[in-house]
């Protein structure tokens, strides 16, 4: 019982919570903005263009992202009518969330590995930070799954015509149903598991920089030492 409900333990649930503060807000907030920006101020009016946690959250949802690692939000109202072109519209605001996570996690792999770099392995700044890049890409890639109501179904589904899409899009309560039973039964693991690791090695890629920056201080330092 120890071992489970331990110091350690509790401090990464805690750390959770607080990437999830972050994350999802970031997340929701960005879909808000581009609406707004694409001429809908339905979410704007709603009080949904904030980071304020409480204007977002969905309790089970957050549960599950503390826990699991994979949650959701309230969903962002937006009015497709008001967008010059809807489906594209539509497309743009939804793939914003995604890519706001995406940016958050690129931003904290490189404190990261700054970490790792000088030698700080534990501790919560530790865990925030790797929490951040593994939550943030977690929420990404699960909300970019091609089916209703997620938001990768409002970009995929753009390319279908206009009763096609909305046919479709009544059927998004059902298919939620049925994407968080996969998850609970782990069906999923593996194809979420893979797009995961194609992120993590992309944005390692592209923070490469970080990487060849402290390898080169460390070389000048260590050479200035010696000397």
């Amino acid at each position: 019982m120890g071992g489970l409900l331990g110091p350690g333990v509790l401090l990464q649930y805690l750390v959770r919570a607080v990437v999830m503060l972050v994350a999802i807000p970031f997340h929701e907030a960005a879909h808000a903005l581009v609406s707004h920006l694409l001429g809908d101020d339905t979410a704007k009016n709603a009080g949904r263009l904030s980071l304020n946690p409480v204007r977002h959250f969905d309790p089970l949802g957050a549960l599950c992202m503390v826990l699991a690692g994979v949650g959701w939000a309230r969903p962002v109202g937006i009015n497709a009518g008001r967008f010059k072109n809807p489906k594209a519209g539509m497309a743009v605001s939804a793939a914003a969330g995604p890519l706001a996570n995406l940016l958050l996690a690129w931003v904290s792999l490189i404190v990261f590995k700054v970490l790792l770099y000088r030698d700080v392995y534990t501790g919560p700044a530790y865990l925030f930070f790797m929490y951040m890049v593994s939550m943030n890409i977690s929420l990404a890639v699960f909300n970019l799954l091609p089916v209703p109501p997620f938001d990768g179904s409002r970009v995929a589904l753009a390319f279908l015509p206009r009763q096609s899409y909305f046919r479709i899009m009544r059927y998004e309560r059902w298919v939620m149903l049925a994407v968080f039973v996969l998850v609970i039964l782990g069906l999923l693991d593996g194809p979420l598991g893979a797009a995961t690791s194609a992120v993590w090695g992309l944005l390692d890629k592209a923070t490469g920089f970080v990487d060849a920056f402290m390898i080169k201080n460390a070389f000048l330092t260590s050479f200035a030492v010696r000397i």
